[in-house]
């Protein structure tokens, strides 16, 4: 039959995984990096994955396509509720077989404020003036061996995962920038894709704090490898 239904241009697409999420019916997923309609008859044609497109990547188009499939949707929802853990990219089993180190040694902490998780935070707080901020996926700090030496020293540490967080930091970061003489951002984040979501809400509140904050953005992989690093 010839219906609406979704087109995502792969060229655009980032890869977040916000489209994903905002699809209650599981149509959308991640796969090598880019968003895909895995399923005709799991689109119903409502587009609640527009609007959460940070790239403008997916448009209604008109062709031939399976009709929308409750039946089928429901059963796809408790299969996937039965394995979530297996489904979702972020938490994919990993083993490493970690480096040898001298556990005798202390190595002294690096923070300077308390608390750190993004939504505990006062947008007013008086060490946020003139600061360097470090805002990172919460991971990041288990993976990357060297955390506190490399990244949270000499810096203001916040902290969330915007898989897990029911929250939209945009706004709350937005202010912090606003209220704030912010010197630069730091951003870690895995290289999984719902860790974009973090990397869009810092790029979206720069913007609406209408200033200019250098943004450097370090990609950690589970291994507790460096991947990229972006200016």
């Amino acid at each position: 039959m010839i219906r609406k239904i979704i087109e995502i241009n792969e060229e655009k697409c980032n890869g977040c995984g916000l489209c994903a999420k905002a699809c209650h019916e599981g149509a959308i997923a991640i796969v090598n990096g880019k968003a895909k309609l895995m399923r005709d008859d799991f689109c119903d044609g409502f587009g609640d994955c527009l609007p959460a497109c940070p790239m403008d990547a997916i448009r209604f188009t008109e062709r031939e396509a399976a009709a929308y499939d409750e039946k089928a949707v429901q059963e796809h929802k408790q299969a996937k509720s039965a394995c979530t853990a297996f489904a979702c990219p972020s938490a994919a089993l990993q083993s490493f077989i970690p480096k040898e180190d001298d556990s005798s040694v202390r190595v002294p902490s690096c923070l300077r404020q308390f608390p750190v998780q993004i939504k505990l935070l006062l947008t007013n707080a008086p060490y946020f003036s003139g600061a360097e901020l470090l805002i990172a996926a919460d991971c990041t700090a288990y993976a990357y061996g060297n955390f506190h030496h490399d990244f949270i020293r000499g810096r203001i540490t916040l902290i969330g995962c915007p898989k897990l967080d029911d929250a939209d930091y945009a706004e709350k970061l937005t202010e912090i920038f606003r209220n704030s003489d912010i010197r630069s951002i730091t951003l870690t984040r895995m290289t999984v894709p719902c860790c974009g979501g973090l990397e869009y809400a810092v790029k979206r509140a720069i913007e609406a704090s209408g200033k200019d904050i250098p943004l450097e953005v370090a990609v950690i992989s589970p291994d507790g490898s460096i991947a990229e690093i972006r200016r």
